[in-house]
């Protein structure tokens, strides 16, 4: 799951939003920090109150990437569309690329997951960034260096940038997909792709989208338009997952 497919159900909320953003950015602003499920517990068990701070919705949303991951990355249909995805990519790159292809049909899968949903709802995306233009960068990071066992000041400094960048939209047109793509490569240190890929990046994407519902959890597929929990009785429900979540986190359960 990328950014949007972590955070679509959590729109109304813009510290928990962030928070389900937070260990992706740390992938981006510094790859030494890492915010563990162990790290949120201790973090929590910690506090002398059980208020829903913004720090513990922080923590909340950061916990709920966490698990929302390990759901992902355990379904038998992310496996086989990967799978699939990385058999077009080495088809385009050679039969002695198979590292690349496997790491392209991975993080395609996911960033075409966030294609889907915005071309689903397009106010999913507008919302997003609206939520979090709300947040604090500096109260973030703050949860951040609580949590974690090392500390970081690269954190609220990206924030900004992932605003104006906006760079999910580019995720609707190939063209720019895949200048996005090879920002990553570079940042891996694997060779940048060709433009040819353009065309693997449209196939990919009737893969996603044909099995995207078997590859998003339960609280995404109820935003989707058209879900029978939609609207207002799909609100509350968000609101009341929210809640429990938090209390859980404050009352130290797993």
């Amino acid at each position: 799951m990328n950014f949007l497919s972590h955070g679509v159900a959590f729109l109304e909320d813009p510290y928990y939003l962030a928070g389900t953003a937070v260990p992706d950015w740390l992938c981006v602003a510094d790859r030494t920090v890492r915010v563990r499920s162990r790290l949120i517990e201790r973090f929590v068990s910690e506090q002398q109150s059980t208020e829903a701070s913004p720090e513990l919705r922080v923590a909340a949303g950061a916990r709920q990437h966490l698990q929302d991951d390990d759901w992902f990355h355990g379904q038998r249909s992310f496996a086989e569309v990967c799978l699939e995805l990385s058999g077009l990519f080495r088809a385009a790159l050679g039969p002695d690329d198979n590292f690349r292809a496997g790491f392209l049909g991975h993080i395609v899968a996911e960033m075409l997951l966030d294609r889907v949903l915005i071309e689903e709802c397009p106010r999913f995306l507008e919302k997003y960034y609206c939520g979090l233009a709300e947040v604090d960068p500096a109260v973030v990071e703050a949860a951040v260096n609580r949590i974690a066992t090392r500390s970081t000041e690269r954190l609220a400094p990206l924030l900004p940038r992932f605003l104006q960048e906006r760079f999910l939209q580019d995720y609707t047109e190939e063209g720019k997909l895949l200048f996005r793509l090879n920002q990553v490569m570079r940042r891996v240190k694997l060779p940048i792709l060709p433009e040819r890929i353009v065309g693997v990046l449209r196939e990919s994407f009737e893969v996603v989208r044909k099995r995207h519902r078997e590859l998003l959890p339960e609280h995404v597929l109820a935003c989707l338009p058209g879900s029978i929990r939609a609207g207002s009785q799909r609100k509350d429900q968000q609101q009341i997952g929210r809640q429990v979540e938090l209390m859980r986190l404050a009352s130290g359960q797993n």
